[in-house]
């Protein structure tokens, strides 16, 4: 899911491919194949993003974050319940202002 929530990321603060490839020094495909989950992301670019919208990392992998411990307190499907939700808020709410912004 980490890929959702970069591209929600970069949506929210309302910027291109484009400006977040250059950005990055990435080339906009390849943004485009982390963005739909066709690529894997390297830690060093979770870094540039997080860096990039002035926030932690652990605030962009939150969402997909797993948990591997047995004796973990909150279960991975109720994790993967609740960023799924979250995800969904925020994509809704992105939505929701692009259609607005049509309107006018």
């Amino acid at each position: 899911m980490i890929h959702r929530a970069i591209k929600a990321f970069r949506q929210y603060n309302k910027m291109t491919q484009a400006e977040v490839a250059q950005k990055l020094s990435i080339s906009k495909s390849y943004l485009s194949e982390i963005e739909s989950g066709k690529k894997t992301i390297s830690i060093d670019l979770l870094e540039k993003i997080a860096e990039m919208y002035d926030m932690p990392v652990s605030s962009l992998i939150f969402f997909s974050e797993t948990m591997n411990s047995k004796d973990a307190k909150v279960s991975e499907k109720f994790r993967g319940f609740v960023s799924s939700k979250v995800l969904s808020a925020l994509e809704w709410v992105i939505e929701r202002d692009s259609k607005e912004k049509a309107v006018i």
